[in-house]
């Protein structure tokens, strides 16, 4: 079922998705050669007690830490660890959620660690630039498929590919609420829930630089893509009012 969220509830969603892009641009700075993933993991944990707000990914499904930190080929879900030590030419995905007053905030950036090579950098360019076609197409009025074919179309356009097993969602006193919100088109006769007023949702592109399959390593919780190729994460949370989509997770 779509929750959908009054003017007053929305204002709440944004005080903590605020926070939640305060933090990513906090670690996004933090982000250096010789640094490891454990590092940030303590940072994000520590910028949420200043703000008295809790990390919603910490014991969620069971997940292990605070942050997520997918490096490379790792797509998603990446377990921060003393032992990943960030190096020059590496790039890393962010994605970091907190709760503050009962509502859920969520939102993923892709960092360059140092240069790196110009496949790295089209990528996370594409991948931004698919995440913002798709809050375009997040108007009352349109459909949810709307906004995973521009994603899609843009994406592969550029000759990259579209993460199929992993999709955004619906977000607000719940981590994942409905409808899931798939990058890709998954159906040619379905245009999935039409977009309403009061709706918010989670948008995340996560894009390969070879092929949309991935695979779970040993972990449980490290999603990588099959071909060993890069993927970039780029995601914000928003929602929809009477004149179009508004980013909540963003610093204004």
């Amino acid at each position: 079922m779509i929750i959908l969220k009054t003017k007053e509830e929305i204002e709440k969603m944004r005080v903590v998705n605020r926070m939640v892009a305060e933090i990513l641009n906090i670690l996004k700075n933090e982000v250096k050669p010789g640094i490891t993933t454990e590092h940030l993991d303590r940072i994000a944990v520590e910028e949420a007690k200043k703000r008295h707000a809790r990390c919603a990914f910490k014991g969620y499904g069971g997940f292990p830490k605070s942050l997520c930190t997918s490096v490379n080929e790792e797509v998603v879900h990446g377990i921060p660890s003393k032992r990943k030590v960030l190096k020059e030419g590496d790039i890393i995905s962010l994605d970091f959620g907190l709760i503050y007053d009962g509502w859920y905030g969520d939102s993923a950036i892709t960092v360059a660690v140092g240069n790196i090579d110009e496949e790295k950098r089209r990528l996370m360019e594409v991948t931004r630039k698919a995440l913002y076609l798709g809050i375009e197409q997040a108007r009352p009025g349109n459909y949810l498929y709307d906004i995973s074919e521009a994603i899609q179309t843009y994406v592969e356009s550029n000759g990259f590919s579209v993460v199929r097993d992993y999709v955004g969602h619906g977000i607000g006193r719940k981590l994942h609420e409905d409808p899931p919100v798939p990058n890709y088109v998954p159906s040619k006769t379905d245009r999935g829930p039409l977009l309403r007023v009061g709706m918010t949702i989670a948008i995340e592109p996560m894009i390969n630089a070879g092929t949309w399959r991935v695979k779970v390593k040993k972990d449980k919780w490290t999603v990588v893509t099959a071909d060993g190729k890069p993927s970039a994460h780029f995601e914000h949370t928003i929602a929809i009012l009477e004149d179009g989509p508004i980013i909540l997770s963003e610093v204004s």
